[in-house]
């Protein structure tokens, strides 16, 4: 029985959430561990893709930036907003990144259904829109077959970080999240849900491994709940 290990991070600096990709990519990369999706958000934070133009910081404030081995350009991270991160090995899925691309944005677009939100792609982009406006964005990175890097999908974040870039490079291009569109707004609980359990039917798993993961002040990570569920 195919089985993904579905990890909630909570809120979570993006070096440490980094340091943890890398780790299980390592693994993974190995043979070791399974597939894993790392659901999270972030405190504020600029992200660059590797080929992504620093001339998009428009006002970067005292925000850190990192420059990561990701695809796409500029981009912000903030709570409110679900980040996603798969670490999958590809080989059973036709080693194909695009294809793998747009399953992300079919998986995002599945969830928002389910809110009741239209949302689509655009010829030639990545990324999910609702409407003119940008509701999700995708930058993944891939070693051996192996992915890492991945979605964020604006639930209620603080758009007003988004003025101060060019988001994903797109001159003119207008961010949205679930809360603008959604009365009322939904938890971010029940979205990772969402996301998980479609994330896991697109891909052909059977069942969910829950684990949730809380920071403490002297070690970095402890687990003290793990739950199991069919993803069906």
């Amino acid at each position: 029985m195919m089985k993904l290990q579905c990890i909630d991070l909570g809120l979570v600096e993006y070096v440490r959430a980094l340091t943890w990709q890398e780790e299980l990519l390592r693994r993974r990369c190995q043979g070791e561990g399974q597939d894993t999706l790392l659901v999270l958000e972030h405190p504020p934070v600029f992200t660059l893709g590797r080929g992504g133009d620093e001339r998009h910081l428009l006002n970067p404030r005292q925000v850190p930036i990192y420059r990561v081995s990701r695809g796409g350009d500029v981009t912000f991270h903030g709570p409110g907003q679900i980040v996603g991160y798969p670490i999958l090995d590809l080989t059973p899925h036709g080693r194909d990144v695009h294809v793998y691309l747009r399953a992300l944005e079919a998986i995002l677009i599945a969830v928002l259904a389910e809110y009741g939100l239209q949302a689509e792609r655009k010829d030639g982009l990545t990324g999910v829109w609702v409407g003119e406006h940008k509701i999700a964005s995708i930058g993944v990175g891939v070693r051996r077959w192996i992915t890492y890097h991945g979605f964020a999908l604006n639930v209620d974040p603080d758009l007003a970080y988004f003025a101060d870039i060019v988001p994903c490079g797109l001159a003119g291009v207008r961010m949205t999240s679930m809360a603008q569109l959604l009365k009322p707004p939904v938890t971010l609980a029940e979205v990772k849900t969402a996301i998980a359990r479609t994330f896991a039917d697109h891909f052909g798993y059977k069942e969910i491994a829950w684990q949730t993961y809380f920071l403490t002040p002297d070690s970095g990570l402890r687990t003290p709940d793990v739950a199991s569920a069919a993803s069906r």
